[in-house]
Order: C-alpha cells, then sequence, then structure tokens
C-alpha cells in the first residue's frame, strides 16, 4: 500500500478503491460476528452500499444516504435498535478506515 494523501482522497475511487473494499470488508466482519447476521447484510446492502466516505483533518466521517432506517427491508427491527446497530457499524468502518491507511486516531 502506498503513503495515504489527503489530496488523493478526494478521488478516492481511483487511488485507493482495494483500501476501500478492505475497510468495509473488515468492518462488516466484525459487525457479522458481534450482531444479527440479517440486520447486518441489510444494512451493508441497503444503507452502506450507498454511503460516502471522506476524510477531513485527520477524521474519517461516513455520509449517509437520505433516511437510513426507509431503506432496511426484510428484516424486522424497531427504529431505536437500527439506528444504534448502524452507529455502531459507521464507527467501526471509521476505526477500519484508519487501520487500513495507517493513520493514529485524533484526539478531537
Amino acid at each position: 500500500m502506498s503513503e495515504f494523501d489527503p489530496e488523493k482522497f478526494e478521488e478516492k475511487y481511483v487511488h485507493y478503491f482495494p483500501e476501500l473494499q478492505e475497510a468495509y470488508k473488515r468492518a462488516f466482519e466484525t459487525m457479522n460476528e458481534a450482531y444479527d447476521s440479517g440486520l447486518i447484510h441489510a444494512i451493508d446492502q441497503q444503507v452502506l452500499n450507498e454511503s460516502e466516505p471522506f476524510y477531513d483533518e485527520g477524521t474519517f466521517t461516513i455520509e449517509l444516504p437520505e433516511s437510513p432506517a426507509d431503506r432496511v427491508t426484510g428484516v424486522v427491527v424497531d427504529e431505536e435498535k437500527l439506528e444504534a446497530v448502524l452507529d455502531r457499524y459507521v464507527t467501526e468502518l471509521q476505526t477500519e478506515l484508519r487501520g487500513v491507511f495507517d493513520l493514529e486516531e485524533t484526539a478531537n
């Protein structure tokens, strides 16, 4: 892997596609081991498939599509639980992005 360049991350799918795939895969595996697999698959395929990772000033953020709870179908889950699991999933994804790019977590 080449050294991470924040400016290149603006064109992340050109410069860092394999790394992004690896981070999403690792986050999925971690979440799938800890939570109901049907729910994790639904979040992965119906919400995170249209998410957008960004990097700014030492922090990765994940922009989710509008109304993520409305996108999740095929599983029975209350909105509060869905939001909690989705928040945890996003946190895991941010952690994996830092790990894949070998970046230290910055203090807020």
